[in-house]
């Protein structure tokens, strides 16, 4: 397998989550979970909060693959078999080029039901383990440097927002 097309190794830490009901009036009593998926073939959960309710904490570390055609990662929330929560992290939220290696984001993200309805907030931080680009997030191969902003030798510098190209 090529440098380029390595997966990247995630270690997602699930904090906690805030105001998860099983319906529009019924908030979760106890024994939430979150379940996080990559793809259909590569998911993995946190243990139950028996305590938690409506307000569950788990501070729990998965690691993940992430294979490279991967943009997106499923977040869903469960009280007993039930899903009653889910957010679609695209993955340039913590690999998007510019963080180096190592970088921990902490990110919260709006749950939402079957029905669209918002329920609740997944709190959680990512950190990108490694790949297969030398330190680079994502899939930026080499450096971001400035250019000159004019034709002149004046120092200027263009600025910008680095986004990762494919």
């Amino acid at each position: 397998m090529s440098k380029s097309s390595s997966p990247m190794v995630i270690e997602i830490t699930v904090i906690s989550a805030e105001n998860l009901m099983i319906t529009r009036r019924q908030p979760v009593k106890k024994n939430a979970f979150i379940v996080v998926k990559s793809d259909p073939f590569n998911s993995q959960s946190t243990g139950t909060d028996p305590d938690g309710g409506s307000y569950p904490a788990w501070n729990e570390k998965l690691i993940m693959e992430l294979p490279v055609h991967v943009r997106f990662i499923t977040v869903e929330a469960h009280s007993g078999s039930k899903v009653i929560g889910t957010a679609s992290i695209p993955v340039s939220d913590f690999a998007g080029g510019h963080l180096p290696e190592n970088y921990l984001s902490f990110l919260s993200y709006r749950l939402r039901d079957g029905n669209g309805d918002k329920n609740g907030i997944v709190n959680l931080s990512v950190k990108v383990k490694g790949t297969g680009n030398n330190g680079c997030a994502a899939s930026c191969s080499q450096p971001w440097m400035g250019v000159p902003a004019d034709n002149k030798v004046s120092g200027g510098v263009v600025m910008g927002i680095p986004v990762p190209y494919t």
